[in-house]
């Protein structure tokens, strides 16, 4: 894979928002799976459920709680949050590769016990695109650029708008908290 210094230090220091996946009890099992799917990754900490509030959060003091880990340069936090939510496609994760080679490679782990949602092939949008649900999950969108030498991050996350929010995405994009705590603030 090609490195590309003076963008993928931008594309790091860009990361604002990171995603928190909510697993029921798989958190640590599955951080340790991306750090091994994919080949610059690492677990970067782990923290466990204190022995006070086990009514509220309902972990088993001592039991692990949050594993934070990073793929492709981009932070992610694995909670063990218990059963009440589960993944869906709305929410996945675009991953660039330059050649057919390493998203073959990337694709063959990633739906090793997962689910095809659209084959990986050429498409009218894409010379190589394919889309996976993992065995945890998690959806992934395997890409190869359209031309040689075109850059893309390694990792993108991708947030769908349907239904109700069908062309909401700019408005999602401003979104601010500010309009939530004081809602009168800009007038």
């Amino acid at each position: 894979m090609t490195s590309y210094p003076e963008t993928e230090n931008a594309v790091e220091s860009r990361q604002k928002i990171t995603p928190n996946l909510w697993f029921d009890n798989q958190a640590e099992e599955a951080a340790e799976f991306y750090t091994s799917v994919f080949e610059n990754a690492a677990i970067k900490g782990t923290t466990h459920y204190p022995d006070a509030g086990q009514e509220i959060t309902g972990g088993e003091a001592g039991s692990v709680m949050t594993v934070s880990f990073e793929v492709e340069g981009f932070s992610f936090v694995a909670l063990n949050g218990g059963p009440e939510f589960s993944f869906n496609p709305s929410i996945s994760f675009f991953v660039s590769r330059e050649t057919k080679e390493e998203i073959d490679e990337l694709w063959a782990r990633l739906v090793d016990g997962g689910e095809v949602l659209i084959q990986l092939d050429e498409h009218p949008f894409s010379d190589y695109y394919g889309w996976v649900q993992d065995r945890y999950g998690v959806t992934w969108q395997l890409i190869l650029p359209s031309n040689e030498g075109d850059w893309r991050p390694d990792l993108v996350p991708s947030l769908m708008f349907t239904q109700d929010n069908v062309n909401k995405a700019e408005e999602a994009i401003d979104f601010t908290p500010m309009s939530l705590l004081a809602p009168n603030w800009a007038t």
